[in-house]
């Protein structure tokens, strides 16, 4: 029995785009796909809609094999320190899931994949993703089927978006990673986009990946098949 691993980058817009596909291209490299990690709008005003570059690169890298995940809305805080979903009531976490939705599916980027910013997800928010048609939450202890309702537990191993990038935080990610590939466990390693243009971070990736790899750890992309449940698959 062999584990699964799993690559996601998030913050993806138009100053971090060249950053991400250099590190997509070294994972095309290792016949990693990746889980792209989405929302409309970023700090600083940036608005993906705007953005037809972008747009254009995320859609071709899920017509090769890549996930697209809905990442929140505009991942601004609602509490200090917060992420944008991890306290949210039920009412306020439907209305930017479905403003964040419709945003998708008008720029051909709809998708029923979930990850809260900071992957922190309250329980109103889990509520409100299967009534928006959502089928699968990744969130920071486990990946959950919120058809089957079904959980697959496994903590993400972060740089960045909740994460800290220290060297000595990015040595521990590559040491977790190797632990648990050798239990044939699910490697979820995530980095924040603009960490990849920082040499200590990007290799941290680098590394887990190569070492999950070694220990014959299956790559995968966040996903929800109809004929095959979270745990079958892992």
């Amino acid at each position: 029995m062999s584990g699964k691993l799993i690559v996601s980058v998030s913050g993806i817009c138009e100053p971090t785009l060249d950053d991400v596909a250099a590190f997509c291209a070294q994972m095309d490299a290792r016949d990693v796909p990746v889980s792209l990690l989405v929302a409309p709008r970023l700090k600083g005003g940036y608005r993906l809609d705007r953005d037809p570059q972008t747009i254009e690169w995320l859609a071709g890298r899920r017509a090769a094999g890549d996930a697209i995940v809905l990442n929140g809305y505009d991942q601004a805080a609602t509490k200090k320190r917060r992420g944008e979903f991890a306290a949210l009531p039920a009412h306020e976490a439907n209305l930017r899931i479905m403003a964040a939705d419709r945003v998708l599916e008008h720029l051909g980027l709809r998708t029923r994949l979930f990850a809260p910013p900071g992957w922190a997800a309250s329980p109103g928010t889990v509520k409100t993703l299967p009534r928006n048609g959502f089928r699968l939450l990744a969130d920071l202890h486990g990946i959950t089927d919120l058809v089957r309702q079904t959980t697959v537990r496994g903590r993400v191993l972060g740089i960045g978006e909740g994460f800290l990038a220290e060297p000595w935080w990015c040595r521990m990610l590559v040491l977790s990673a190797e632990r648990v590939a050798r239990r044939h466990g699910i490697v979820r390693v995530a980095v924040a986009a603009h960490h990849l243009r920082k040499p200590g971070p990007l290799q941290a990736m680098l590394d887990a990946v190569d070492l999950a790899l070694l220990q014959a750890c299956a790559p995968a992309v966040y996903e929800w098949r109809a004929d095959q449940s979270i745990l079958d698959a892992a």
